[in-house]
């Protein structure tokens, strides 16, 4: 297996196979966070984080619609299953510890956010000789950078006052959703020849 995908087509592209697969996994996992910010989005807005929340769906969405216009898209059978996988893990979850409904969901939002955001690096993977010019590869680095913005707005939320008196819950909510995202990301990976293990070692 290889730290980076490739081989590269003779125009420095990534193949096809890979672009297919790695966009189906990134599609569907901040396609389950845009449909579930726009869940929490209130009519009308009457504070300063429903704003941010606001935002926060438009940017995933735009994610998503960047990597379906950016993918050279190739028939992938095993997306029938994989798919039907992946999306059951974005599924809301309880987060022990927080008896409220709804600031639970909020938590369990936000840690999942937060996992799939500093878990996914699909930049990480291109190797130095790739197309600097491809839709893919620009839109790959594109997705990594809002990433890393998106990412504070949950540090802050999940680090903020009002979690102070459940912050053990939060904590074992984070870690219990960052290892989902890493496993289904490391297994994707292989899937397509590439090894994860390194895959965070350095990037491009």
């Amino acid at each position: 297996m290889s730290r980076f995908f490739g081989p590269l087509v003779s125009d420095g592209r990534v193949p096809p196979h890979q672009q297919t697969r790695v966009a189906a996994f990134i599609v569907s996992a901040h396609g389950a966070l845009a449909r579930r910010l726009a869940f929490a989005l209130p009519l009308r807005m009457e504070s300063a984080w429903q704003t941010e929340l606001n935002a926060q769906f438009y940017n995933e969405s735009e994610i998503v619609s960047l990597l379906m216009r950016a993918t050279s898209w190739t028939p992938d059978p095993a997306l029938v299953y994989l798919a039907a996988a992946w999306e059951t893990a974005w599924f809301p979850a309880p987060v022990e510890g927080i008896p409220d409904h709804s600031p639970a969901l909020a938590v369990d939002l936000a840690t999942l956010a937060h996992a799939i955001h500093a878990g996914i690096r699909p930049a990480a993977l291109l190797p130095l000789e790739a197309n600097a010019s491809d839709p893919f590869v620009i839109a790959l680095r594109r997705v990594e950078f809002e990433s890393g913005r998106l990412l504070q707005a949950q540090i802050l939320f999940l680090k903020g006052e009002s979690l102070l008196p459940v912050r053990a819950a939060v904590s074992a909510a984070l870690e219990r959703r960052h290892a989902e995202v890493r496993k289904l990301w490391r297994e994707m990976l292989q899937s397509i020849g590439i090894s994860p293990d390194d895959e965070n070692d350095r990037k491009p």
